[in-house]
């Protein structure tokens, strides 16, 4: 049963939809996630959500990354982790993360599709993470639940105080005169979790912004999200230039014990 802080997250993720009239005429969906952006780097930079996990794991132990692109908040773990379970709705993602484990020698299982509807299927580990997925999350509660069932020590998870598309608001009122909303935040994800009995605590920090790899690449991808043919590719390329994306982001690491 959702209560009102359930109900207003799900409600300001909704406002997050695009005018229909604009995404049934996009030469293709803007909600893409491509995997070279979720590629793992060789040597993974500490930050608070690793620590906080790390807090909680044995060596040897299992960790569970839902939404786990490549990999990078499960191999931020190992050591001490030595097992390591991903699940992810693309098939590219997944092998992207099986080849990860296999480079670094990491034991590895791999779930394809959306939780928690194939949480059953998915074996339990200490760890449970799940980095910059809440906010593609409208049904927030039984996605929370699923992830505190799976986990027998803690749940870690990894946010941007504002919504990830929040960095193109700019670029939805400069080509189509249209304003982006600011929630939900952090805190609100708190006022749910508190609603569900769940203690949480939350650390907040500022990190590098994952972006593309250059000018010609963010341009492509912008372009896509905005609803916008390929003809309009050099005008995203001479916004991108003008308004560039800021190199940091303010974060929030959440994480509860079980």
């Amino acid at each position: 049963m959702r209560g009102d802080a359930a109900r207003r997250w799900q409600h300001d993720l909704a406002a997050w939809s695009l005018p229909e009239s604009i995404t049934s005429a996009a030469p293709q969906s803007p909600w893409i996630h491509p995997p070279v952006l979720f590629e793992v780097p060789e040597v993974i930079d500490t930050n608070p959500s690793h620590e906080r996990a790390r807090e909680a794991l044995d060596d040897g132990a299992s960790v569970l990354d839902v939404g786990c692109g490549g990999g990078i908040a499960a191999f931020a773990l190992t050591p001490p982790a030595t097992r390591v379970i991903g699940v992810d709705h693309q098939g590219e993602m997944l092998e992207m993360f099986a080849a990860n484990a296999s480079r670094r020698g990491v034991a590895a299982q791999t779930f394809e599709g959306y939780w928690p509807a194939i949480a059953n299927e998915v074996p339990r580990a200490q760890v449970v993470t799940a980095h910059h997925v809440v906010y593609n999350v409208g049904d927030i509660v039984p996605f929370l639940r699923a992830l505190s069932d799976h986990a027998s020590r803690r749940v870690v998870l990894e946010m941007p105080e504002r919504h990830p598309l929040s960095t193109l608001s700019g670029a939805w009122r400069h080509f189509w005169r249209i304003e982006r909303p600011e929630d939900p935040t952090p805190d609100d994800l708190l006022a749910v979790l508190t609603e569900m009995g769940i203690d949480a605590s939350i650390q907040r920090w500022s990190g590098s912004l994952r972006a593309e790899q250059d000018l010609d690449q963010a341009a492509h991808f912008t372009r896509i999200r905005l609803c916008l043919g390929a003809e309009r590719e050099s005008e995203v390329r001479d916004y991108l230039r003008a308004n560039p994306t800021p190199s940091t982001r303010e974060l929030a690491t959440i994480w509860w014990d079980v």
